[in-house]
């Protein structure tokens, strides 16, 4: 695992991280949030829904974002202050993400990063966009 302080962060820097959701990630997510929307977790129904199969929690996906946050870009120690997202396209069980964010801001004297941050599924159809804030180690 990797901790960048602000001095170590450059501008237009990246990171991402990969998973592919299963229905073990969407059954333990609901169990954890208590979110049973039965288009996550009912495939009768969600064969009636708009999106013709269960979906993935836009919040399990969203997620994926604090690990590259976390873990790579600033890293350890890194809090994370803030989160928008637009969801563009749903993510449907067994597909795979990337979580990418990207440095476009840096506020060092608040000791402050934006960040874009952009989901990709398998056949790199963005699925969320966004930014977010954090205040990288020091």
């Amino acid at each position: 695992m990797i901790a960048k302080t602000i001095k170590d962060i450059c501008l237009g820097e990246s990171s991402s991280f990969s998973k592919t959701i299963t229905e073990a990630d969407v059954v333990l997510f609901a169990g954890v949030t208590g979110d049973m929307n039965p288009v996550h977790m009912n495939d009768v129904y969600a064969k009636t829904s708009m999106f013709k199969n269960r979906i993935c929690h836009g919040g399990l996906v969203s997620a994926l974002f604090s690990t590259v946050l976390g873990t790579s870009l600033p890293g350890v120690g890194t809090i994370y202050l803030s989160q928008e997202s637009k969801f563009i396209k749903p993510v449907y069980l067994n597909d795979t993400i990337t979580a990418t964010v990207e440095v476009i801001e840096i506020i060092e004297s608040k000791n402050r990063v934006v960040l874009k941050t952009t989901a990709t599924n398998q056949n790199g159809d963005v699925v969320i966009t966004g930014q977010a804030l954090v205040m990288p180690p020091r």
